[in-house]
């Protein structure tokens, strides 16, 4: 017997829950949900939906609604529904776990991997410094520099979160202070409040320019090719390019003119960006490695489904991206061991796979074609010139009631997709705007986009300036997109 066996009497709850640990239960949201699950699920079903798609749509509910407010971790919240669906019948086993064999949420979590590659090498801040350095002679300047920083780190860095939050702001938040700027006090409007509102709306941007830059987009792309419309990495991109340089241009320009910092000139950014880049040194053989690959991930997604010297490539997008990550893997700029630790990637696995799986039965019983139809007659006669612009406004600015940009995608996109369809939009016009629009509304309140909250609590906006410019750039957004970026799409020939 193991002499350092410990006495059971001596053993206690504590040590299953490291010292300072909370266990995660939040008991009035759980009582909350379970309430709102056993009123829909006794509550008499519609006509034109079974009842079935009565129960699956109200599991999905009470999930959207349990990733809201979060009785438990996103991840328990959604084996919590996992369970009740299969307990209930309501889906079988094999249907349950149908959707961790998605592709699109293996997309995700590899670009999540790839995206700690950045921070390994240290090639995000050489980035940011570089156009700090370049671009920083001025407030405005140095607001493009970190806007260029972003959008380059965008395409393989889907954590929209640790682009802004992460890597942005660190850099802006160290410009500010040398400019003694500091949050909750009156100077911060010297330059801090200016940098954090647009690292914030540019951030919003550059996630809607890519299907790879913000976690939600492949979701999307997941929704649009189940209602049998293909969707590319490379036309996503195409499609996004010249609206979303527009956004980046006008939109830094615009903060700078309703809420103007008071220091117009930062020669001192510069400097300090130059040192901070003259520390790093030379890159090392670590950053050219991810250069390489960001390069390569770049080429897969663009041209991994087109003909190329004549021949005919049929990559998948996940497929590329398991390229890119092997590369790091191979040539030790990741280590395994290191991946398995990164909680939030599988995390969002998991929650990921379990809402494709319930929003696509959604679909399979029927619930959307109800909710088409249902809705359909209140358009009766009206144009879909006239009608879709509506429907566009409010799957938009419903993002007010929403603390999650998964959580509205998920719940909204498919039906609004479906009834656009149903009113005689045409497919990729449809699709466009309400893709585009998913990520735009992020940028709407200061609980809209996930490192929204963190980029407000840092003191440097008040909360009447953070909403009055998330609405003024919503309806400047909405115009570059809806309007230029159709004329683009219908160059392009999408519709």
């Amino acid at each position: 017997m193991n002499d350092t066996a410990r006495d059971p009497k001596t053993s206690s709850a504590h040590e299953h829950h490291p010292k300072g640990e909370k266990h995660s239960l939040q008991v009035i949201p759980l009582l909350i949900c379970i309430g709102l699950g056993l009123a829909g699920w006794f509550c008499p079903h519609p006509e034109g939906i079974t009842l079935q798609g009565w129960h699956i749509l109200v599991i999905f509910v009470v999930t959207i609604f349990g990733l809201i407010i979060k009785p438990l971790p996103m991840g328990a919240v959604a084996m919590i529904a996992v369970v009740v669906s299969v307990l209930t019948q309501t889906i079988t086993m094999k249907q349950a776990f149908a959707g961790f064999s998605s592709d699109v949420v293996w997309l995700v979590v590899f670009a999540l991997f790839i995206a700690k590659g950045f921070n390994v090498t240290g090639l995000d801040k050489r980035i940011a410094y570089f156009f700090t350095a370049l671009l920083g002679k001025k407030t405005l300047g140095l607001s493009y520099g970190l806007m260029v920083t972003d959008l380059i780190l965008a395409p393989a860095l889907p954590s929209v979160t640790g682009r802004s939050a992460g890597i942005v702001y660190p850099i802006l938040q160290g410009i500010a202070t040398s400019y003694k700027s500091f949050p909750h006090t009156e100077s911060a409007k010297k330059i801090g409040a200016f940098l954090t509102v647009t690292a914030f709306q540019v951030t919003v941007i550059t996630s809607t320019m890519f299907m790879t830059a913000m976690a939600a987009n492949p979701i999307l792309a997941s929704l649009t090719n189940k209602e049998n419309l293909a969707l590319s990495w490379a036309d996503w991109a195409k499609a996004g390019i010249v609206p979303g340089i527009l956004s980046l241009i006008i939109i830094p320009w615009f903060i700078y003119k309703i809420y103007p910092p008071e220091i117009k000139e930062t020669p001192d950014a510069q400097s300090i960006a130059s040192k901070a880049l003259k520390d790093l040194g030379k890159m090392h053989k670590g950053e050219w490695i991810m250069a390489f690959t960001v390069i390569t991930l770049l080429i897969l997604w663009i041209f991994g489904k087109q003909e190329v010297f004549g021949i005919q490539f049929n990559i998948e997008v996940a497929i590329a991206a398991l390229v890119g990550l092997c590369i790091l893997l191979i040539t030790g700029v990741l280590d395994w061991k290191s991946l398995v630790r990164i909680h939030d990637a599988w995390e969002t696995f998991v929650w990921f796979c379990v809402l494709i799986m319930l929003a696509g039965y959604l679909k399979d019983y029927g619930v959307l074609d109800w909710f088409t139809q249902s809705v359909q007659g209140q358009f009766k006669g009206l144009h879909w010139k006239y009608a879709f612009p509506i429907l566009a406004l409010i799957y938009f600015y419903t993002h007010y009631f929403f603390a999650s940009s998964t959580a509205h995608v998920t719940s909204m996109y498919p039906a609004f997709l479906g009834l656009s369809l149903a009113l005689g939009t045409p497919p990729m016009l449809a699709v466009f705007i309400l893709i585009f629009f998913s990520n735009l509304f992020g940028g709407l309140t200061h609980y809209s986009l996930a490192p929204a909250p963190l980029l407000f609590g840092v003191g440097y906006v008040d909360i009447k300036d953070w909403w009055k410019i998330g609405f003024l750039t919503s309806l400047i957004n909405i115009f570059i997109w809806a309007v230029i970026g159709s004329a683009w799409w219908k160059f392009l020939g999408f519709w």
